[in-house]
């Protein structure tokens, strides 16, 4: 068939939550690409050409053709390989709700767990309190839309477990990091089986990143930032 043999290419980084969807749904589709990581302290010629408008990853290269965005490549990936998983279910209802989720996730949830990671003191905590009761939003719309959600293989995957498990697949890394926690199988007791589920996929197991590299990643990061407000 022409799209097994067609050439991609994934510009990403191996910290990105955005860079981590479109490695996810790659591997999720059986699509072969080469992976090329970007310095985004020193960004390429190419990515710069393959996406002149944000100069951002991640960028899927197609055929020569890039796209850019990850939900956009996303949604391109379902549309141009059509084999399972699909990312969107066939009902309009349920598939409205995975984009309302996923928009939720994107805009109010990960933002505020951004901030987390360069903050310290009373102003971390009132970060932390907010991203809990965000995600605790989150908790009761899994319970009250995908109330009979299984996850057992690869076919169970669609966007919002994509998103899911890039965003929060690393919570234990981030508790371990910066000393809070956020998800935990108490207050959260559906995203965090959720995610357990979703990590216990070989095709999650062969994106994951090595948690001692990425608590070392965040701590030396939360350090730079916080010196860099200090001396601001």
């Amino acid at each position: 068939m022409e799209e097994q043999r067609s050439k991609v290419t994934l510009h990403g980084m191996w910290v990105s939550t955005y860079s981590k969807k479109v490695e996810i749904a790659l591997k999720l589709k059986g699509i072969l690409y080469e992976y090329v990581e970007e310095d985004l302290q020193n960004k390429s010629e190419s990515l710069i050409q393959l996406n002149p408008v944000h100069k951002k990853i991640p960028v899927l290269v197609h055929n020569g053709k890039p796209v850019a965005e990850s939900l956009v490549i996303l949604e391109y990936i379902d549309e141009t390989w059509k084999n399972s998983p699909r990312f969107f279910p066939e009902d309009p209802y349920e598939r409205a709700q995975v984009r309302f989720w996923v928009s939720y996730i994107n805009q109010q949830v990960f933002e505020v767990m951004g901030q987390v990671v360069f903050q310290e003191g009373e102003a971390q905590a009132k970060s932390v309190e907010e991203a809990r009761k965000r995600v605790q939003v989150l908790e009761e719309g899994l319970k009250k839309h995908f109330p009979n959600k299984n996850i057992r293989e690869n076919d169970d995957v669609g966007l919002l477990e994509i998103t899911i498990i890039a965003t929060f697949g690393a919570h234990k890394a981030y508790r371990e990091a910066l000393g809070v926690e956020i998800i935990d199988p108490v207050n959260t007791p559906t995203l965090y089986n959720w995610i357990e589920r979703l990590q216990d996929l070989t095709v999650m197991k062969e994106v994951e990143v090595p948690r001692d590299k990425l608590v070392n990643f965040l701590q030396n990061y939360r350090q730079k930032l916080l010196q860099q407000a200090a001396s601001a």
